[in-house]
Order: C-alpha cells, then sequence, then structure tokens
C-alpha cells in the first residue's frame, strides 16, 4: 500500500479501531506486559512507540510503569491520534509523524535521545526498512532498546485464502529485520511469544468486513464478501481459536565505553 492509502485506511478506522483491535478483554493487557518486559522498561525511561495508532498498547504500558517522561505517541493519522483524548492524558504525548519522518529527522522528538521505542505491526509500512531502522537506532541513548513487533512469515489466522496468501507475498522477513537491526549498530536477537485468540465468529467476520488489517484495504468489497463467504463454510463454530504468534526482534544499543 502507498503511504497515502495506509493512511486513508487507518483514518477510516481511527472511532472504532480499539474495538477492532480488542479481541478479548486479556489482549492488551498481554501484548502490553510482552512490550514493557521485553524492553525492561522502567519509569525513568523515556519511550516512544513509533506507529501507535490510538494508543492502544502505550496506554497500558503507562498504566503499569508509571512513566516519569509522557510516552510518545508517534503516528501519521492525525485521526487515530485524536482517539488519545482531548487533552490526551498526561501520561501520554502525541506525534503526528511517520517513522520515517522521526528517522530522517523532519519531525524532531520532545526528547534528544529516547532509552526504548517499539514498533508494534508498523514495520511492514516502512518503504525503506533498513535506513529507517537505521535512523531510529540513531536517536538511542547508550544501552537503549528497539524492539520490533510483527507478525511471522505466515500467519494461522482463519482468513480466506486469497488474504493469507497476499500476507505471505507482502509480509517481511523477521530475520530481515533483525539484520536491519545489526547493521544499524545494535545487538539483536530474535524470539517468539504467542497468545491464544478465542473470538465469536460473527464478530471476527464483521472485523474483516471493516478491514481491520491493512492488508484487507487490498481487497474490493466483492472479493472481501466472496472471502467473508468462503470463512463461513470454512468455519461453522460460533467461535473461533488460532494463535496469534508475534516475532519479537530486539536490538540494544552498545553502552559507552567508561
Amino acid at each position: 500500500m502507498a503511504r497515502r492509502d495506509v493512511r486513508d485506511h487507518y483514518d477510516g478506522l481511527a472511532a472504532e479501531y480499539d474495538e477492532h483491535w480488542v479481541y478479548g478483554p486479556e489482549y492488551t493487557p498481554w501484548m502490553s506486559g510482552r512490550i514493557t518486559e521485553a524492553l525492561t522498561l522502567s519509569s525513568e525511561d523515556r519511550i516512544a512507540d513509533i506507529g501507535s495508532g490510538t494508543g492502544l498498547f502505550a496506554r497500558e504500558v503507562a498504566r503499569h510503569i508509571q512513566p516519569r517522561h509522557p510516552v510518545l505517541c508517534v503516528d501519521p493519522s492525525d485521526a487515530m491520534l485524536r482517539e488519545l483524548g482531548t487533552p490526551p492524558p498526561p501520561s501520554l504525548t502525541p506525534v503526528v509523524a511517520s517513522a520515517e519522518d522521526i528517522a530522517e529527522g523532519r519531525t524532531r522528538l520532545p526528547y534528544e535521545q529516547l532509552d526504548a521505542m517499539w514498533l508494534k505491526e508498523s514495520v511492514h509500512h516502512v518503504t525503506d526498512q533498513e535506513r529507517t531502522l537505521r535512523g531510529l537506532a540513531d536517536l538511542l541513548a547508550p544501552d537503549g532498546r528497539l524492539l520490533v513487533v510483527m507478525l511471522p512469515a505466515t500467519i494461522q489466522y482463519p482468513l480466506f485464502k486469497a488474504a493469507l496468501a497476499r500476507f505471505e507475498e507482502l509480509q517481511p522477513d523477521p530475520a530481515v529485520i533483525q539484520e536491519h537491526l545489526r547493521t544499524a549498530g545494535l545487538d539483536a536477537r530474535l524470539d517468539h511469544v504467542e497468545h491464544e485468540l478465542r473470538i465469536d465468529r460473527d464478530r471476527y467476520l464483521g472485523m474483516v468486513r471493516s478491514r481491520y488489517m491493512s492488508l484487507l484495504s487490498t481487497f474490493s468489497d466483492s472479493e472481501i464478501e466472496k472471502g467473508i463467504a468462503e470463512m463461513r463454510a470454512a468455519h461453522p463454530e460460533p467461535e473461533l481459536v488460532f494463535p496469534d504468534r508475534f516475532a519479537f526482534i530486539l536490538g540494544r544499543k552498545p553502552k559507552e565505553r567508561a
């Protein structure tokens, strides 16, 4: 998807985004907890959520760690960031910018350096991933951490076949992202976490119809409806149960030498 198409997609989803992403009451705390744990976040850290959307995970992280410095919610969609609230809570600061804007210095952040940042399922929207990740890595303080959370190259979602095939065509390889972080001068490791999702089938079909994944915006209305019919036939059960598996690629900047 082109950058404008991506922004338009999320602008259209903004008011309903949290509803689409909250599969169940345990999902957001679970993912936010994994992010907090992987980045070893503390209340003293200067933190940015790059591609934060409505701040769904940043809000939960901030609630948990009670940051002394507001968590920066960076997103190119002003409509998404408005969902933080007017005014936003004191623990969150919206920044209307893309990852590229931050990495290339077109938008300056309130903090000169960052102790931690994460990109949750947004790296696939970045056009030049190697260059952008290098620019983001340059913003880290010594011993700073950068976490890329992304879906693996294949997923087991109960989507229609054409959507799964297109996902595999478009999804970056987590191992390539790990290498980009190493090229940027970070010590990088790749791990995986998994969470079982249980969701009412009709609710999930409604999420697909609303194109809750940006991938689905590459299909026409008629293709979406055909896909939903395929999903109904393949999944007559009232509740869908499937694994949500994520690659966690963590890069750490070396400490300054004494």
